[in-house]
């Protein structure tokens, strides 16, 4: 299966998503606080990717963007707030 990662972003608001035949199958929904965060406010993955690691996926792909980029990330999803706190190697991106 290919989970590439894909973005969209119209610079208020984006997303970072999985397609499978052309069907969005996992998305991680963003929007832009100012110039200088992004506030991440849902993941969602369709049950044929559940625990395949999509949404850990996303959110890598997210800090990925946030640091090439120079902003910060408050994760106000449940997921991402709960991956935030495993992974001290993203913190660098966490807001506050």
């Amino acid at each position: 299966m290919n989970m590439e990662v894909k973005q969209k972003d119209d610079s208020l608001k984006g997303m970072f998503y999985m397609e499978q035949n052309n069907e969005v199958v996992a998305e991680m929904t963003y929007v832009w606080a100012g110039t200088s965060q992004i506030v991440i406010d849902h993941t969602e993955v369709n049950e044929r990717l559940k625990g395949q690691g999509a949404g850990k996926l996303l959110l890598s792909k997210a800090v990925e963007f946030a640091r090439n980029r120079g902003v910060k990330i408050l994760p106000l999803c449940p997921f991402a707030k709960s991956v935030f706190s495993k992974e001290p190697e993203y913190r660098d991106v966490l807001h506050g």
